[in-house]
């Protein structure tokens, strides 16, 4: 199958407005998945304990952060997502020279999930990752089919001052630390001769299989990539067509900025089709560690199409029950073996009601308008109140209306729909 899935964007000062740090993405996944947007509270837990990933069962570690996550509804982990001390992680498929073909183990998308829950700065996510990496490996399919679709994993992974990119080939990985400006990857190894962290054999591993002579300056992409670019030509297009967008708004990049590119269907970055874009998010980081971060999440295919719906961390969240699928436990499909004999109904409340708003928009050019023009206005409203909590932080006489923000605004988008 062709590599035709996500784009990962992060700018910080000076690229952005309001020393503020800016991180998004598009998840790119099969036209038929469900996505949802969950809450997990922090946790303690007990020496011994396990945790259970897609694939495989995990040591748990004593504590988990409290995180809010945008995820394929059928797996354990997730595309993307931030945490209460404002870690952001996104990961894309590469594929490089190693195969990915290997026995089930961590999915990227579980990845992204412990490094959120056991991490609270970017730095320590890389550690987190690698660590896990190392220890248990990566593989197993990545959709929920027996076609068997397996990658290997780059990941972008931002907190309240810097940024990391993080790329791996099977257990082998390199990091660069992103301290400025801006950064996009799409499906294709970035990481060049800046690397600021790596696995201690990687070199090594890579001069013994012949694909670098261990005297020219090593280039992580060069090594690890394909000899042949045949593979990620659409990745490549939409990995520049990204940047120079970001490059386009260079100095005053805002979150609508980052909403703007998310929804670009001419650079193919919001993408239509067998893969399509089928959730997207945006956060909002101010540097200050006084104030809070916004995380914008869709829970919807299509975000031209949706409403970048606001959460912020505040003590007693509710669970987000509207943008949440059904569970179906040790009955799931995906937990039984052989996996994947069957599809169960995953659809959650707003994604029912978003796919028929979606078919008018389609069909029925003066409604569908309409509807768009009402999702727009509310984005917009909301986008408003949230920047009063950017510029001066929250109080706690507000942290009794902040624990249903998400789902408030969910409501809200309901509303719009059943108006026209």
């Amino acid at each position: 199958m062709r590599p035709s899935s996500c784009d990962t964007f992060v700018a910080l000062p000076p690229s952005t407005e309001g020393q503020r740090i800016i991180f998004g993405k598009n998840s790119d996944r099969p036209c038929d998945e469900v996505q949802e947007v969950v809450y997990f509270p922090a946790r303690d837990y007990g020496a011994g304990e396990k945790v259970e990933c897609t694939y495989i069962e995990i040591e748990q570690v004593a504590h988990t952060h409290a995180v809010v996550l945008s995820k394929p509804a059928w797996l354990w982990g997730a595309e993307m997502g931030a945490n209460e001390h404002q870690v952001c992680i996104g990961n894309e498929a590469v594929w490089g020279r190693e195969s990915a073909d290997g026995e089930e183990a961590l999915l990227g998308m579980d990845l992204v999930r412990l490094g959120l829950e056991r991490a609270d700065t970017a730095e320590k996510a890389v550690t987190v990752i690698t660590e896990l990496l190392e220890k248990y490996g990566q593989g197993g399919s990545c959709m929920e089919d027996e076609c068997g679709f397996t990658y290997h994993n780059s990941f972008l992974i931002s907190d309240r001052k810097e940024a990391w990119l993080l790329e791996t080939s099977g257990k082998y990985w390199a990091a660069e630390r992103v301290e400025d400006g801006y950064r996009n990857i799409s499906n294709q190894y970035g990481i060049t001769t800046k690397i600021d962290k790596e696995h201690p054999e990687m070199r090594a591993y890579a001069q013994s299989k012949g694909w670098w002579d261990g005297k020219s300056q090593f280039n992580f992409a060069t090594v690890y990539s394909f000899t042949t670019t045949a593979r990620i030509e659409a990745s490549g297009s939409r990995y520049c067509e990204g940047k120079k967008l970001l490059e386009k708004s260079n100095g005053h990049i805002t979150a609508e900025t980052m909403m703007d590119i998310l929804r670009d269907k001419d650079s193919g970055i919001n993408m239509e089709g067998m893969f399509m874009t089928t959730g997207s998010m945006v956060s909002v980081i101010p540097t200050d560690p006084d104030l809070p971060g916004v995380h914008y999440f869709t829970a919807t295919p299509d975000p031209e199409r949706s409403v970048f719906k606001p959460f912020i961390f505040v003590k007693n969240l509710h669970l987000l029950k509207e943008t949440s699928s059904p569970s179906y436990g040790s009955d799931d499909p995906v937990k039984k073996k052989p996996r994947f004999q069957s599809k169960p109904d995953r659809k959650h409340e707003l994604f029912v009601k978003h796919e028929l708003v979606a078919a008018i928009i389609e069909s029925y050019k003066d409604r569908g308008r309409k509807i768009t023009e009402g999702m727009r206005q509310l984005e917009k409203e909301t986008m408003k109140a949230m920047e009063n909590h950017l510029l001066y932080g929250v109080s706690s006489s507000e942290e009794d209306f902040l624990v249903n923000l998400f789902t408030s605004s969910v409501q809200k988008e309901l509303s719009v729909y059943s108006k026209n």
